[in-house]
């Protein structure tokens, strides 16, 4: 019942002397009152608090057990209840707003130092956290590239306060194909998966095209907790119509097609792909010029798409490459693979 926490009193003690001939308790000036005799073990009382370190009256009834100067006690008590503090919710009114429908123009390849001035609160590495909130969602962005500087150049300028508005932990990890083979899309997402969960737990994976920019901040990068995720369902380059196709900018949770010891680009046996509305997946594509080695896949934006017999073939099971160099720089970790020659392609078995 008494101690420390609560200097004013009144009770009836079995077991302990008036504090002092004035009324005062431990505490100077606090009144208290009592009666009993002189054991400090298995004493009784029914009090009522005055004043505490904690605000609030409180009324009851206790049993003191042993423990020195500061008995144990048991105690039943009525009153306010001591609320700990709040921690902070989980996405309180954002620093950074989202604003919807967003203007995205290419007239213009912003340089690195500009994006940087852009977005102080960026990490080395490209990784952010918010400051104000603890986000729901780790999303670690993953970005095939090669010879396509002022792609990477766009990207970053408009992906990274979209990602910020969206309160977001995340990271953009850019992966570098070295030499002059056949740019292999899909063996450079599976290199930046492996690659980006050894640095964090990500729970969701983004993959995304170096010269597909979000128009929609409500375009949310963040993973179906059952399915597979397409998110870019309407470009500019189709006239903005809806479509079918599942690749471009895809998200994938952690549970459910990655999960660090194994597994696939992605498993589709009896599962179905997520999509925003059209109106919110729309995206704007960079042109540019096809080079040799680096020419446009006609199948890149079905990457998804695999057959259930093919997917213990094919991915990170098998996967098969040299790291050359990790480089954590201000706006993104840049990734430099050896990934060999093409194979020849695979038959499903019959």
């Amino acid at each position: 019942m008494g101690g420390e926490t609560q200097p004013a009193q009144f009770g009836i003690w079995d077991g302990m002397p008036t504090p002092d001939p004035g009324g005062g308790g431990d505490t100077p000036g606090t009144p208290q009152f009592g009666m009993g005799g002189t054991n400090p073990r298995g004493s009784l009382a029914l009090g009522w608090g005055g004043e505490r370190k904690t605000p609030g009256p409180s009324v009851g009834l206790g049993w003191g057990g042993e423990g020195g100067a500061h008995p144990a006690q048991f105690g039943t008590r009525w009153g306010p209840p001591q609320v700990p503090p709040r921690p902070p919710p989980p996405h309180p009114t954002p620093s950074h707003p989202a604003v919807g429908p967003l203007t995205v123009s290419f007239a213009r390849v912003p340089t690195l130092e500009q994006i940087r001035a852009k977005n102080p609160g960026v990490q080395e590495g490209g990784r952010y956290r918010p400051p104000l909130c603890e986000s729901r969602s780790r999303t670690a962005v993953i970005v095939p590239h090669r010879n396509r500087e002022s792609h990477l150049g766009h990207l970053l300028y408009y992906l990274h306060p979209f990602l910020q508005r969206q309160q977001l932990h995340y990271g953009i990890y850019v992966v570098h194909q070295a030499g002059n083979s056949t740019f292999n899309r899909a063996k450079l997402l599976n290199v930046g998966v492996k690659e980006a969960l050894k640095d964090e737990d990500w729970d969701c994976l983004f993959l995304h095209d170096v010269d597909l920019i979000p128009e929609n901040d409500h375009n949310l990068y963040t993973c179906d907790p059952w399915n597979p995720k397409h998110v870019s369902v309407a470009m500019n380059k189709f006239g903005y119509r809806w479509g079918t196709i599942s690749g471009g900018v895809s998200g994938l949770g952690t549970s459910r097609g990655w999960g660090g010891d194994g597994g696939t680009l992605v498993r589709l046996a009896g599962m179905k792909i997520s999509r925003p509305p059209v109106s919110i997946g729309h995206y704007k594509m960079v042109k540019h010029k096809s080079d040799k080695g680096n020419e446009e896949n006609p199948h890149r934006f079905d990457l998804l798409v695999r057959t259930q017999r093919m997917w213990t073939q094919d991915g990170m099971n098998s996967l098969t490459y040299e790291l050359l160099a990790k480089e954590l720089r201000p706006l993104y970790t840049n990734l430099t693979v050896d990934i060999g020659a093409p194979g020849p392609p695979r038959m499903a078995p019959g």
